[in-house]
């Protein structure tokens, strides 16, 4: 195991630090080196798991000019200079939670594409997800809707979405609140994510596809 020691609620109290640079500070020095020992851990499995090499990414905030973020987290993508162009894996947090994601974000050139594909393996997609996991199409809000509230015309409505609007997402996943006590086992917390990204694979294996 990596120097990953687990969560604490000083963590996720990171985002009501006020001000862009005391904020990144803390983030710089608590939260993102938790978030690349994770990602690196399980990068081998990811790799192997889905048959492409995966490079860690951790989130930089590099944009933002005023306003201090309220998440962050670290990516897993086959390319070594980005990832938000290409579907990947997530881990990071909010103040409320943790995330655990597969994503393919508004950057992607595939996402028309990709929408297709979601919908013509709707059924399996829907029978495969466990209940417990949620959906989300917008990473820069919390929110997110659970698989089991996902009927067909949910589900319809999510890819038509990431179809035909701009800035639409389509995000799969766990979110585990800050109290978890999950997040306090390093190795138990490791598996929690191994075990998530496993499940979502085949939303990972139908972007093959469409390379």
């Amino acid at each position: 195991m990596t120097n990953f020691e687990g969560f604490t609620q000083r963590d996720f109290d990171v985002f009501t630090i006020p001000g862009l640079e005391n904020r990144m500070e803390a983030l710089k020095e608590n939260i993102s080196p938790k978030l690349e020992a994770i990602a690196s851990e399980l990068a081998p499995d990811v790799t192997a798991m889905t048959g492409d090499e995966m490079f860690v990414h951790v989130a930089r905030h590099a944009r933002r000019k005023t306003n201090p973020p309220n998440d962050t987290w670290a990516a897993l993508a086959s390319n070594k200079r980005g990832y938000k162009k290409l579907p990947h894996f997530q881990v990071g947090l909010w103040e409320t939670h943790v995330f655990i994601w597969f994503a393919v974000i508004y950057e992607s050139p595939i996402k028309e594409n990709y929408a297709d594909t979601l919908q013509s393996h709707k059924k399996e997609i829907m029978n495969h997800i466990p209940d417990h996991f949620v959906w989300s199409g917008d990473h820069t809000k919390p929110e997110a809707i659970s698989h089991s509230e996902v009927n067909s015309d949910k589900f319809d409505a999510m890819t038509d979405r990431l179809k035909n609007v701009k800035k639409a997402e389509i995000l799969c996943g766990q979110q585990i609140e800050r109290n978890d006590s999950r997040l306090k086992d390093p190795e138990g917390f490791i598996n929690l994510c191994r075990d998530t990204f496993q499940t979502l694979e085949p939303l990972y294996r139908y972007t093959k596809k469409l390379d």
